[in-house]
């Protein structure tokens, strides 16, 4: 008897709940329905910037592999390169067109050329882009024999690269003091990287440096 009364009591109440959510889903509809609209509009927001998202991606993949594959064909096709300079223009990736180009004219050995073309780059971010554009630059002007300016701007970014290896811009520093004429400095700066960066290939690069430059100076 207890069971039967305690089971109808619940039903009871299972009714009288659901009588009370339809009862305000109609004294409410207007809400209901707004905020039903609303949960849809946000829905459609999220897929729609998902997809756009999703489209940017795809695009800039194709503008990036784009970039690469023009590079590849520039020496055997210069002709190319007024595409590459469009892409170079606009878009997301056009500091790596800009890089592409600055090599392509420092393979030819258009310094001017690929000296300007690092110029014309933007400069927003001190990220790996920006690192491997001054690296070129500073690459271009020992080329130049402007080793001066080579040292100065090494200066500036082996502090702090965030971004771009160390190893590299201290090797490309050395060299540039080598081919001044100030070996010890040049030494110097080989041998800090022969200690901080033995594993890599720039401190092996370096160890040989030393040892050769060390010979020189016991001549």
């Amino acid at each position: 008897m207890k069971r039967r009364f305690k089971r109808q009591l619940k039903e009871d109440e299972l009714v009288s709940t659901v009588n009370k959510v339809i009862d305000f889903f109609k004294r409410k509809k207007k809400v209901v329905a707004a905020v039903c609209i609303l949960i849809v509009a946000v829905i459609i927001v999220y897929l729609g910037m998902r997809l756009m998202k999703t489209s940017q991606t795809k695009k800039g993949s194709e503008t990036l592999s784009r970039i690469f594959e023009i590079s590849a064909q520039l020496k055997d096709n210069p002709d190319k390169i007024e595409e590459l300079e469009s892409l170079a223009s606009k878009g997301k990736f056009r500091r790596v067109a800009y890089i592409q180009l600055a090599s392509f004219w420092a393979g030819q050995e258009e310094y001017e050329k690929a000296e300007a073309e690092i110029m014309k780059m933007p400069e927003k971010k001190k990220d790996v882009f920006y690192y491997k554009a001054k690296d070129l630059l500073g690459q271009i002007y020992i080329k130049q024999k402007k080793f001066d300016e080579a040292v100065s701007l090494y200066d500036q970014l082996s502090d702090n690269p965030h971004d771009y290896t160390r190893d590299v811009l201290l090797f490309h520093k050395a060299q540039a003091l080598e081919e001044k004429g100030e070996l010890e400095k040049a030494l110097e700066v080989y041998k800090t990287i022969q200690e901080e960066f033995s594993q890599t290939y720039y401190g092996y690069e370096a160890s040989q440096k030393v040892v050769e430059l060390e010979g020189k100076e016991r001549e």
